[in-house]
């Protein structure tokens, strides 16, 4: 890839992610959508910023929902995995959100926390992408 495919790729990643992380904090707000809803597109916002740094970095990855492998991936010199250190919980959305299983359905707080922990990983990986004069049209 070229420099420009690489930066085009980067941003149509974030892109991606900061869609699932608006559709995420919309399902907050509603009362009428479901927790679970919030909690697996949080997951999917977080994943995506993380493969966009990745991709940008010309890293390759596996693909994988597993948020701790993925941003273990990250050189130590960006400092990025200090701002997330720990990702299970997140990752766990990636399955559990939408499939039934034996475990309980999301609450709330759980979607809440979610969708925090998201926009966290989402902003930290913006900023350090600005650092590289990468920065996505209309962002917020």
């Amino acid at each position: 890839m070229q420099n420009n495919s690489i930066v085009s790729e980067t941003k149509r990643w974030l892109r991606y992610a900061k869609e699932d992380l608006i559709a995420a904090e919309a399902i907050l707000k509603s009362s009428t959508l479901f927790p679970r809803h919030g909690c697996w597109l949080a997951q999917q916002a977080a994943e995506k910023a993380i493969k966009a740094m990745l991709i940008f970095l010309q890293i390759r990855f596996p693909k994988s929902h597993d948020l701790d492998a993925l941003s273990n991936l990250l050189p130590d010199d960006l400092h990025l995995k200090n701002e997330f250190p720990e990702l299970s919980t997140l990752s766990e959305w990636a399955v559990e959100a939408r499939y039934p299983g034996e475990w309980p359905d999301a609450t709330e707080k759980e979607a809440q926390d979610a969708v925090e922990q998201a926009r966290t990983i989402f902003e930290a990986v913006c900023r350090k992408l600005g650092q590289f004069n990468v920065v996505m049209n209309n962002q917020s």
